[in-house]
């Protein structure tokens, strides 16, 4: 008995000794791992970066921006049912262990005992994943996952369990169905995988997103399509173990297809690829790109989707216009055929994808009269080219613009960009990319929001944006701000102005520079209206002289037009450089009655919590409080924009503007049948055609012209090329609006005048037009010429400077039409 107490005896000293010895090890270990862990507190305040998002004046979306793709819920917005499908997956246990699970780890084991090490179930809870995906890091060691389980111990006596799944739900990495499209949080993988909030996941959607942790690639819905619908099934038959959904519900789940339907947003679907980049510059500009990529931030835009699509069309129809006169300059490329699918050659060339709808195409056959044609084959979601092969016909008729029979303009391999005929099933007209290029600007003249900005032919193309990039001559379309500045100071729309040669002596050595109108005549006095009208260069060149350059170059920078223009008398004409952003905008003030505006294509940005950052509209509204409102007039906002220009100068050069379409050089625009003003310009040897106008709510840029500058024609004006652009863009805007008329300040008088001499109306014959003036500038009663017998208006020479002296006004470069 003595023996075995003394055994006993020796086994507890044993046992205790060793017990001492495991605990001290264990506390060693505890201290030597966990003296270095990262603060788990820190994520109390974890912030993860979210995907800026940009949307339509209506709402749409246009464009993300995001290194991942992210859109935090927090954990009571999310489903049940997507719960039950994560917890079923990852750790049904979730709830009830203490962030490590000793059962779990065993069920791990023996599971993937059974399936012969095939892993269909992990041994880390979704805290331990929470701690390795935020604080510990991928590394596959023993000493990772010890700091793993003992970080999640820390959470877990830290953080309530519906943080922790919140944190893991919204932080999981859930593939990249699309390139460069990484999806983290469950928000985003809806979206993307199923183009669906996760309130509209049915269960078999919800089962297949919760699949996707364990290994994104290795469940790819097209690549690994099998293992994909297995592990789903799989997720769902846990699902109905644990109670989440009925057996019923998970056999019916089981029989879905994936169904997996990969969400496209792009700005190429609305034509908006320069708006949504004007978008991202300004962002990035503003607040860096960190914020822009992982801020979160929620972006409303200016942009007007249809009135984007009817920018688009009348300045491509008007580029394709201009390039087609021109002739057909062949193919885009040739593919060899001989021995290759022509689906797969094809899918292989590189097409434009917003400039639908034409598609790109090869030559099959010619013969007949007729080519036979293989459309470019979509491709589908893995990247593989779809099977479905699509054929057409191109003949006579959709080749009649290039002047040649179907035999000469193609060949077989050609590779070409064709459009449907839209009254001919299967029929085709050959299109070719034009080397001409513009860019049009529509915004609303009151605010500055831009409603439309094209840059180009194509964003794919170019990502040179021709609307706020491209510095070029304005030409003519400069004037108004000449005669505006004449109008503000004391000049009427009827003081007559000579329009006869003017000839500068440059100094010694110098050519002396004339100036000529675009036709080489000369007309004598005419009144500022005409030489507005007619777009008169040496009017404008005699009125800049007396005016003062100086004067101008202020006015043009009020305008905004320019920074600092050069006061050279050729300046006047239009020979500095601006963009179609700038002018659009200088034209607005003319609408608006004076106002300076900036322009924006951003109405308001607010960051990931809802604050607001920015608003284009600061303007305060004094009583604006409902609750306080007695019934009385309603409250004004209060207006803080500087006045640029007098009201009633604005109308005046608006009036002129409106004659520049009724009877001046921009009379195709008539064609609109509404209140419509603006102007044409074309620079020296037409190297750029531009048109800028207005009607009481909207303003329109539109500029043409070769990116390298060269002449667009020696008969080419801006009222054949650029005017019709803005033409049929306003006859789709317009459309159903009413025709509203220019709004007349008080203070004008309209006085019915003679419309050759500005003076009122009387008996010497001739048009009449109704003419604004200010208080005190009432026309003169008309007065017969005296008798001359010089019929052309002499040349008025003005002398070069004395030596040492300053010229006050000079020229530059070249005059302009």
């Amino acid at each position: 008995m003595r023996f075995v107490l003394r055994f006993f005896g020796f086994l507890f000293s044993v046992g205790a000794i060793f017990f001492l010895i495991g605990a001290v090890g264990l506390a060693y270990g505890f201290w030597f791992y966990s003296k270095d862990l990262p603060d788990h507190a820190q994520l109390a305040n974890y912030e993860p970066p979210v995907m800026t998002r940009i949307h339509a004046a209506d709402g749409s979306l246009i464009a993300e921006y995001a290194r991942e793709r992210r859109l935090y819920v927090p954990i009571q917005a999310v489903p049940k049912l997507v719960i039950g499908a994560f917890l079923s997956a990852e750790d049904k246990n979730f709830y009830k262990h203490v962030g490590v699970d000793p059962e779990g780890l065993v069920r791990a084991v023996v599971a993937n005992l059974r399936s012969g090490g095939s892993r269909e179930q992990g041994a880390s809870t979704i805290t331990q994943q929470v701690a390795k995906n935020f604080l510990v890091g991928n590394e596959r060691s023993y000493e990772r996952k010890i700091r793993e389980a003992l970080i999640a111990l820390r959470m877990e006596s830290t953080f309530s369990k519906d943080k922790i799944l919140e944190l893991y739900l919204n932080e999981i990495f859930l593939g990249t169905l699309t390139p460069g499209r990484n999806l983290h949080g469950i928000a985003a993988a809806a979206l993307d995988y199923f183009g669906k909030s996760i309130h509209e996941l049915t269960i078999a959607e919800a089962a297949y997103i919760a699949a996707l942790p364990k290994g994104p690639n290795n469940y790819h819905p097209f690549r690994q399509r099998k293992a994909a619908t297995d592990r789903r099934n799989w997720v769902i038959d846990r699902m109905a173990a644990n109670g989440y959904i009925s057996k019923e519900d998970a056999e019916a789940a089981q029989k879905e297809p994936l169904n997996v339907k990969p969400r496209v947003v792009s700005p190429n679907s609305i034509a908006s690829g320069y708006f949504a980049e004007g978008v991202r510059r300004d962002i990035a500009e503003r607040y860096g790109e960190e914020t822009l990529y992982e801020g979160g931030l929620l972006i409303r835009s200016t942009l007007d989707p249809k009135m984007q699509a009817m920018a688009r069309k009348a300045l491509v129809d008007g580029l394709v216009r201009f390039d087609e006169a021109r002739g057909w300059r062949g193919s885009q490329q040739k593919i060899d055929l001989a021995g290759r699918e022509w689906g797969q050659a094809l899918a292989e060339v590189s097409s434009l994808g917003d400039v639908q709808p034409w598609r790109l195409a090869v030559v099959l056959e010619v013969a007949g009269g007729r080519a036979k044609i293989g459309l470019q084959p979509k491709r589908e979601a893995s990247g593989q080219v779809g099977k479905d092969r699509e054929t057409g016909l191109v003949t006579a008729d959709g080749v009649k613009w290039t002047r040649r029979p179907v035999e000469r303009a193609v060949a077989v391999g050609d590779v070409v960009y064709v459009e449907p005929l839209a009254d001919k099933q299967g029929q085709f007209r050959l299109r070719q990319i034009p080397e001409i290029s513009g860019a049009i600007v529509a915004m609303d003249p009151n605010t500055g929001r831009v409603h439309a900005m094209v840059g180009g032919f194509s964003y794919d193309q170019s990502e040179f944006n021709r609307a706020v990039q491209a510095m070029r001559q304005p030409g003519s379309s400069f004037k108004p701000i000449v005669y505006a500045t004449a109008l503000d100071n004391g000049y009427t729309p009827s003081n007559q102005i000579m329009d006869s040669p003017f000839v500068l002596d440059m100094g010694p050595g110098q050519a002396a520079w004339a100036p000529s109108n675009y036709d080489g005549k000369a007309g004598g006095l005419r009144t500022l209206r005409y030489g507005i009208e007619h777009s008169k260069n040496l009017m404008t060149v005699r009125l800049a002289n007396e005016v003062g350059m100086p004067a101008i170059s202020e006015y043009a920078r009020r305008f905004g037009v320019y920074d600092d223009l050069l006061p050279l008398l050729s300046m006047s004409l239009g020979a500095g450089e601006t963009t179609v952003m700038r002018m659009t905008a200088a034209y607005s003030m003319f609408a608006n009655g004076g106002r300076r505006i900036k322009p924006t294509l951003i109405d308001q940005i607010q960051d990931r919590n809802g604050r607001t950052l920015y608003r284009h509209d600061d303007r305060k509204c004094n009583g604006c409080d409902a609750d306080k409102w007695d019934g009385g007039a309603a409250p004004k906002l209060t207006e803080t924009r500087e006045q640029v220009l007098d009201p009633l100068t604005a109308y005046q050069i608006t009036s002129i503007l409106e004659g520049v379409v009724q009877r001046g050089t921009a009379q195709s625009v008539k064609a609109v049948g509404k209140p419509l003003a603006g102007k044409t310009g074309t620079t020296n040897d037409a190297k750029d055609v531009w048109f800028v106008g207005f009607s009481p709510d909207l303003a329109v840029g539109v500029f043409l012209g070769y990116d390298q500058p060269k002449s667009l024609g020696n008969a080419a004006t801006a009222g054949q090329y650029a005017a019709p652009v803005f033409r049929d863009f306003m006859q789709m805007a317009l459309k159903d609006k009413p025709a509203t008329p220019f709004r007349v300040p008080a203070g004008i008088k309209l006085i019915r005048v003679n419309s050759a001499t500005g003076t009122r109306a009387g008996g010497e014959g001739g048009g009449t037009i109704l003419e604004a003036f200010k208080p005190g500038q009432a026309p003169p009663e008309y007065v017969p010429p005296e008798p001359s017998a010089e019929e052309v208006p002499q040349a008025e020479y003005v002398p070069a400077p004395p030596p040492g002296g300053q010229r006050a006004v000079g020229v530059g470069p070249g005059g302009l039409y």
